[in-house]
Formats: C-alpha cells, sequence, structure tokens
C-alpha cells in the first residue's frame, strides 16, 4: 500500500525534503484490533511538531495522521462492537483504559497516554491506504456524516466540545468569545457555544470576520488590533444580560495565549471562566494575578478529551447542527504543501484533508 513516510527530521520546514510516498504492507489486525481502509485523513499543527522533532522526538521512520476515517476491512478475534464494512473515524487519544484517570472518565489524563498519529510508530498513522487501531479507538460515523466531515472533526470536534462543554461546562444565555474562530477548533467552538444558546463573540484576522458570522458568530472581531479586546468590551455592553447582570464576557475560549492572555482576562465577568488548550502567539505570557483573585475567575487547562465526547459531537453533526468547515483538499504526492499551507496560515480558514487514492 502507499503511505506518505518520513525517516528523518526537518530542520527547516522545507518538508518536501523529507516527505515520501513509500510502498509499505498492509497491517494485520492484533486480536483488538481493526484494519481500516482510509478514505480521508485531516492535518493537525502535531504533523509540524512531528516532522520537527521537536517538542517530541517521535518514533522513525514515521506517518503521521491523527485524524483519519475510513471503511472497516478486518477484524481482530476479539473485537466486539465494530464489524467489517463499518464506516468509522479514529479517536486518537490512546491510553491505557485501567488507571485510576482512566477508569474515572480522565482518559485523557493517563499518565501513559499517547497520541496516535503523533507519538506513535514506527509507521502507525493513518496518511496511509489501510491503518489499524484498537477497537476501542475508532469510533462508528452516523448517517448522513461523510468520510471528510468525520475526519475533520475527529481531533478539533472533540477539542471543542471538551473545552466547552465537559471543562467550561457552558449555559444557555452566557456570552462566549471564541479567540482564533477562524482554526478549526475555533470553527466549532462557534457552533457548540450557539447549540447551547450562547451569544458568541468570536475574533480572527480582518479577511476572515465575514465567514465568522456566516458560521454563526453574533459578533467579530479583529484581534491583530492593539485594542481589540476594547471593542469587545463594547459589545458586551450592547447585549441584554437577564436579572440586570454586569455586562461582560462569561467564558472565553482560549488557544492563542501570547500578548492576549491579560487583556482576556480583564473582560471575564465576576465569576468568569477562561478554558485554554494551546498558545500558538507564545506561551510565557504574563498574568496580572489582580483580575484573577478579585474576580474569583476559573482558569481552566484542557487537552482532547473522551471517546464519549466525540460522540456526542458527532451526534450533533448528523442532526446538521455542526458541520466541519473544509478549506482544502489535497493527495498524499501534494502532502509537502498542505503541510506548508497550514504552518503559514495565510488564508487559511477550516481543516485540510489529505486523501490517500485519488
Amino acid at each position: 500500500m502507499k503511505a506518505l513516510v518520513y525517516d528523518q527530521y526537518s530542520v527547516d520546514d522545507d518538508f518536501s525534503k523529507i516527505l515520501k510516498i513509500k510502498d509499505i504492507p498492509i497491517p494485520e489486525p492484533k486480536s483488538n484490533e481493526v484494519i481500516i481502509k482510509v478514505e480521508t485523513a485531516a492535518l493537525n499543527y502535531d504533523d509540524i511538531w512531528g516532522m520537527r522533532g521537536k517538542p517530541l522526538a517521535i518514533p522513525l521512520p514515521h506517518i503521521s495522521g491523527t485524524d483519519a476515517a475510513g471503511e472497516v476491512t478486518a477484524i481482530g478475534s476479539d473485537v466486539k462492537n465494530i464489524k467489517v464494512g463499518d464506516r468509522v473515524v479514529s479517536h486518537g487519544n490512546m491510553s491505557c483504559r485501567v488507571c485510576k484517570l482512566c477508569t474515572s472518565g480522565r482518559e485523557f489524563d493517563c499518565k501513559k497516554r499517547t497520541i496516535w498519529g503523533f507519538e506513535t510508530g514506527p509507521l502507525w498513522g493513518g496518511y496511509c491506504e489501510f491503518t489499524h487501531l484498537p477497537e476501542v479507538n475508532v469510533v462508528k460515523i452516523p448517517e448522513g456524516v461523510s468520510y471528510d466531515q468525520a475526519a475533520a472533526a475527529s481531533m478539533t470536534l472533540l477539542t471543542s466540545w471538551h473545552m466547552l462543554v465537559g471543562r467550561a461546562k457552558i449555559q444557555p444565555g452566557q456570552i462566549v468569545l471564541i479567540m482564533g474562530g477562524s482554526s478549526g477548533v475555533g470553527n466549532y467552538g462557534i457552533q457548540i457555544a450557539k447549540l447551547f444558546g450562547c451569544t458568541v463573540i468570536a475574533t480572527a484576522s480582518p479577511d476572515k470576520l465575514d465567514k465568522l458570522l456566516e458560521l454563526g458568530a453574533d459578533y467579530a472581531v479583529d484581534h491583530r488590533k492593539e485594542d481589540w479586546h476594547k471593542e469587545v468590551r463594547s459589545i458586551t455592553k450592547k447585549i441584554p444580560k437577564p436579572l440586570g447582570d454586569v455586562p461582560g464576557v462569561d467564558v472565553i475560549f482560549e488557544h492563542i495565549g501570547g500578548s492576549h492572555w491579560n487583556k482576556e482576562l480583564t473582560l471575564l465577568n465576576y465569576g468568569g471562566t477562561i478554558v485554554t488548550t494551546g498558545a500558538t502567539t507564545g506561551y510565557d505570557a504574563e498574568t496580572d494575578l489582580r483580575h484573577i483573585f478579585f474576580k474569583g475567575i476559573n482558569i481552566l487547562g484542557s487537552t482532547q478529551g473522551t471517546r464519549a465526547e466525540l460522540e456526542q459531537g458527532l451526534y450533533w453533526m448528523s442532526q446538521g447542527k455542526i458541520k466541519s468547515v473544509i478549506d482544502s483538499v489535497y493527495s498524499l504526492e501534494q502532502a509537502a504543501d498542505a503541510h506548508t499551507k497550514m504552518l503559514k496560515g495565510k488564508g487559511l480558514f477550516g481543516k485540510i484533508l489529505i486523501k490517500p487514492r485519488s
């Protein structure tokens, strides 16, 4: 079968130097595994980290790809709930399933957790014609959801759902600020907040603001402006609040970090919540503690989510309440261009997909 393989790291982000199409054997399932004929896979930023060999030196030779959707073609002898012919999508959070954290519903905090297609290998990811996963790491795709929609949702919908529903526990009527709404997680964050009956303010670069509104955001703000937070504050003062509550943001969906951090804290209501899953503009943010203790702010970390949360998100996708936004589709042979586009981000809105076969 064809697979997208690299056996050395990239020191200059010229991914064309290391990414090669190779012919490798089709995998055989272990007793607890299923074999998937991959129809679509989706890019994630951990692909970049893998090719750089930083912050983790991942196994070589390597096949990336954490989000893959396709048809089951074979199953192991101990597989109980998945059958040949099922349409499935990967749940890339691989945990031990038996420790105290896993059995208490916190598989994302498992000390032995690895991310499939990033930390696994050698030669174990989704950018190939056939792949293999434990039964517990695949989810059936509901009727009405395409392979493309499911692959795009695998990690990012899961992450967004866990942030807002699992961690921040959003409630109808809240004002939710979605930072970086044009990203994959931001796209889903907007839709999840609207699904829960929230008023949504979303941020992005100026060329993407109209698309945020089309996706469902009530207001869109250019976060590249120095005083973007003042515009958000002005918007909150115009939004009617029940029972005379002080205008302000109730929940902030954060994955940008850097210089935005303290500005975000100033926008939160008393008892408000900021939930963060990343720091694309810098992780070493200074915090003005007065914003936290004086207003009783909740700061929550979040990473990935549970298999059940992915199933919940896909259910609402099957009901037409959530959709995956697809930016572009590439072949395996075009993978270097696809990853370069993701890295640069220029004009990018939504997820980039890779098709293992034309």
